[in-house]
């Protein structure tokens, strides 16, 4: 298990509920980018199969939850999007 990664998820686990909160607040699309959502959703599906195919420990849980909140993410997005259209 290392430490330093368990730390840096917990960092980004700590941003994501703020752009979730703007983006049920906003109702708007501007300033996101879905590219870099789905880009970040990737990272996080990669370090999950690392850690099952070859070290895995409770940092899985940490990708897991961050995996989750990107996901609200980009669904708030596509939900956004579609509120700005109407």
């Amino acid at each position: 298990m290392s430490i330093f990664e368990a730390l840096m998820l917990l960092a980004f686990g700590f941003a994501w509920p703020t752009s979730i909160y703007k983006s049920l607040k906003s109702k708007s699309t501007k300033g996101k980018s879905l590219s870099f959502l789905f880009i970040i959703w990737l990272g996080y599906i990669s370090g999950m199969l690392h850690k099952i195919f070859y070290s895995f420990d409770f940092v899985i849980f940490l990708y897991l939850i961050n995996l989750l909140m990107v996901s609200v993410d980009i669904f708030l997005y596509f939900r956004n999007k579609k509120i700005e259209e109407s």
